[in-house]
């Protein structure tokens, strides 16, 4: 990298650094970050047709890579429809196409109530949490602000 360049690179504004890395920026409904060979996706609040545009930038991005290995972490989500649902679907279905997969962390019953009775339930069986090797550093911290 020519010293210019670096020069430039150290003084990119707090939070850019997500354009470059080729993930969107945070949004109020999700936030995406690289943790080894996965793309993690943390959503939150509600999560319906006025929040999924927000949402599938966030999944767009993590499955337009070549054999993207995602994970969704709908943990911190209040309320999730059938449009957050179709994201969802459309999203695992593009990184199967890449030869990847899409996994859900979650650990609320009424979301795994929605993917049951909907019928997604074996598209989507849930993972309880993050695995050891995708966990912040600093540990679960708290629930993110909405």
């Amino acid at each position: 990298m020519p010293p210019e360049a670096h020069d430039r690179a150290a003084s990119l504004p707090e939070g850019s650094a997500a354009h470059y890395s080729g993930l969107p920026a945070v949004n109020a409904y999700a936030h995406s970050r690289v943790s080894g060979p996965f793309t993690v996706v943390l959503v939150r609040g509600e999560i319906d047709m006025a929040a999924t545009d927000d949402l599938t930038e966030h999944l767009d991005a993590a499955t337009s890579r070549p054999v993207p290995q995602v994970l969704v972490d709908l943990r911190f989500v209040d309320f999730l429809d059938c449009s957050g649902l179709r994201a969802l679907c459309r999203a695992e279905r593009r990184a199967k196409e890449r030869g990847g997969s899409l996994r859900l962390v979650c650990d609320q019953p009424r979301i795994h109530r929605l993917l049951r009775v909907s019928g997604l339930l074996s598209r989507f069986p849930p993972l309880a949490e993050l695995p050891p090797e995708c966990r912040p550093e600093s540990g679960p911290g708290p629930r993110p602000q909405e």
